[in-house]
């Protein structure tokens, strides 16, 4: 069943749990969440993001991942995941996306405010909704902080103000834009963590005290189970979750070819069904612990 965001945000405001956003790189991924969200009996989130185009360009992604969408026996959103820009996030609705994330965090804040209006304006009008970011979502395994530079995670992760979303400006933020949903930063970063990240749990409660709106947490991947429930607990309803499910994929697949020895044959069309059957199995724990059940 194809929805908007805020369809499926809006059970987990009132039930106080996290809707999961995974990634669609590839047909294996988006095969092994839809399988997951129907044996949990839980909508999610597919979430395109522009940095895989490599991978699987939105052009040919949109049709896939609608397709799974409208057959799904659950509420599935298709969302664009980190859209540079304006013209990104139009690109997108026009393939029939039925949610975009504008993403000019690495603008100053009167420009973020300005590109998020613009798409909030055009989203919508035809129905579609729409996720900005406020605060900086590092890079774990580079420090990377986009269009202002690097530093070391070391570094980054000492709780500056610049970093981590201020209450304040998220406040006005959401008001200058009319946003949907926020992704907040409180610490977590992208990738695999090469260090443990420093956290600031609280600043979520903070920032709900200021707004309701619903929060997303990126960079979740690697989490401990009490970290990732203490922050659906202080507000967060959406998590994008890809690089620990990516990863079990091709675990499984390590493994299997591992197991061979000399002169044993494999099927290559046999590979992607145990990256299937890997990733489906990490998504399912991930949308249970989403959704406080474990």
């Amino acid at each position: 069943m194809l929805v908007n965001l805020n369809e499926i945000i809006q059970e987990a405001n009132q039930k106080g749990y996290a809707a999961g956003a995974f990634n669609v790189a590839n047909l294996e991924s988006a095969m092994a969440i839809i399988q997951a969200a129907e044996e949990t009996k839980k909508g999610v989130i597919l979430n395109y993001a522009e940095v895989h185009s490599p991978f699987l360009a939105m052009e040919i992604a949109a049709p896939i991942m609608l397709d799974f969408a409208r057959r799904a026996s659950v509420p599935v959103c298709v969302h664009l995941d980190h859209g540079s820009s304006v013209e990104s996030c139009m690109k997108a609705m026009r393939l029939g996306f039925t949610s975009v994330m504008i993403d000019a965090s690495g603008s100053d804040y009167q420009e973020n405010i300005r590109q998020t209006a613009e798409t909030v304006r055009l989203a919508h009008s035809i129905g579609v909704t729409v996720e900005a970011e406020l605060g900086h979502i590092l890079s774990s395994e580079t420090g990377n902080r986009g269009a202002e530079g690097t530093k070391s995670l070391a570094e980054n992760f000492q709780g500056t103000d610049d970093i981590y979303t201020d209450p304040d400006m998220a406040r006005d933020f959401v008001k200058q834009t009319g946003v949907d949903v926020l992704a907040i930063a409180f610490g977590t970063a992208h990738g695999v963590y090469v260090q443990k990240p420093v956290l600031d749990l609280d600043r979520i409660s903070r920032i709900k005290e200021k707004i309701d709106v619903p929060f997303v947490m990126h960079g979740g991947s690697g989490l401990s189970k009490d970290e990732f429930q203490t922050a659906i607990r202080n507000g967060i309803r959406k998590i994008n979750y890809y690089t620990y499910m990516t990863l079990a994929g091709g675990k499984a697949v390590k493994e299997a070819m591992d197991r061979c020895g000399n002169g044993d044959n494999i099927f290559f069309h046999d590979i992607p069904l145990i990256a299937v059957e890997a990733m489906r199995e990490n998504v399912k724990e991930a949308i249970q612990i989403f959704s406080l059940e474990i």
